[in-house]
């Protein structure tokens, strides 16, 4: 029997793609594509799905708050969260609305198939990437150990400088820049820079001046 999936996000490029990465599989069948959570309320209603695949930001509300009524109601339901910005916040999140799954959006098609197969076998059980380093991040009391030039980056970042300036500012290349941005992303747990400033400002790890405010 094919493993039943609904599809909820609101672009349809997204839709279509996922739709031929489980199709191509052989043993999933897409019954539904939703773009708000109205819609997929509705078709989970309809349709009874084994798995649904929610995308966090939809135009009428949270596909987490979403995957936790859908939890409440169908307590056997797959649910996968996908989300455009992977960081500890959100994955902590899905974790307490009842997720069975998280998927970065920049995860390869193969990622989202392996999730929704876990949330067809095991619905209850969540199964994250970054989970273990995640749990580290939250239960380490001393917080995330930057370099002092990470350290630099990030205050350099918290006053509004994009990567060329960086760059230039520290004598640095635009790619080593990248390369220590996305250390203190996966460091903060972060998965955007507003992210990573108001980790980083919870932590205290951000000089915060006069002038600023």
């Amino acid at each position: 029997m094919a493993i039943t999936i609904l599809i909820v996000d609101d672009h349809e490029l997204i839709r279509q793609g996922l739709r031929r990465a489980f199709e191509r599989e052989g043993d999933f069948e897409v019954v539904g594509e939703a773009g708000t959570t109205a819609e997929a309320s509705k078709l989970l209603g309809l349709l009874s799905p084994q798995v649904v695949v929610f995308d966090v930001r939809l135009p009428d509300g949270s596909g987490i708050e979403a995957a936790g009524k859908a939890r409440s109601q169908f307590p056997d339901l797959g649910i996968v969260i996908l989300t455009m910005y992977a960081g500890d916040e959100q994955l902590f999140e899905a974790l307490e609305a009842g997720a069975s799954a998280f998927v970065p959006k920049n995860a390869p098609a193969e990622d989202v198939v392996a999730a929704a197969r876990h949330a067809a076998s095991s619905p209850r059980s969540f199964t994250a990437n970054d989970l273990a380093e995640a749990m580290k991040r939250r239960m380490s009391p001393s917080g995330p150990q930057l370099s002092p030039r990470e350290r630099e980056v990030l205050q350099l970042l918290a006053d509004g400088l994009g990567v060329a300036q960086i760059s230039r500012k520290l004598y640095i290349s635009e790619s080593t820049t990248k390369t220590h941005i996305s250390k203190l992303y996966e460091k903060l747990g972060a998965g955007n820079r507003a992210q990573a400033l108001m980790s980083a400002l919870k932590l205290g790890l951000l000089k915060q001046s006069e002038d600023q405010y």
